[in-house]
């Protein structure tokens, strides 16, 4: 794991730095007005600027730039989570004329899914982690949720029609 320094910049925000494996240094200044500076450097005692980078960026690009960084993690960690035996994590996007819509989001254990989490509720840019019972749902949001096959697919007929039991299924309380 990468040590991480992070010193406060009065009046300015936060610097982050850390140490590559071949020696360099790299940097965020995080500024309070929302842009940050990423810089790459080296301590020579010369005092020389002749391995020094700065860039400027504003929020937006900074955001890119993280997920293009860390996309591929979390790419590659949800396709590894994709290979475990009975769990499935699912997208569900609402639309206008789905039973969720306009809703709370609840418990899906108060609905007979016991055994499923709304990891989140993904909304134009941003994401709401571990939405609580009463997050209202709106068109366009996307749910994420987790659980085993059976279950995804249970939630998701409950997200679309506001039935609890798919067509044959025996677990849960009759008439939940």
């Amino acid at each position: 794991m990468v040590d991480v320094r992070r010193v406060k910049l009065p009046g300015v925000g936060v610097l982050h730095t850390f140490i590559t494996a071949d020696g360099g240094k790299v940097g965020v200044i995080a500024h309070r007005s929302g842009h940050s500076d990423l810089i790459t450097f080296a301590d020579d005692e010369d005092g020389s600027d002749a391995s020094k980078v700065s860039l400027r960026l504003s929020e937006d690009e900074a955001h890119t730039l993280a997920e293009l960084l860390g996309g591929t993690q979390i790419t590659e960690s949800l396709s590894a989570l994709d290979q475990i035996p009975g769990l499935s994590i699912d997208w569900f996007t609402v639309d206008y004329d789905d039973h969720i819509a306009g809703q709370p989001l609840g418990d899906p254990a108060d609905r007979g899914i016991v055994g499923l989490t709304v990891v989140a509720v993904v909304r134009g840019e941003s994401a709401n982690p571990a939405p609580s019972e009463d997050f209202r749902v709106f068109p366009g949001d996307t749910l994420v949720v987790a659980g085993s096959p059976e279950k995804v697919a249970k939630a998701f007929a409950f997200f679309r029609t506001g039935a609890s039991r798919l067509a044959g299924s025996a677990d849960g309380p009759p008439g939940v």
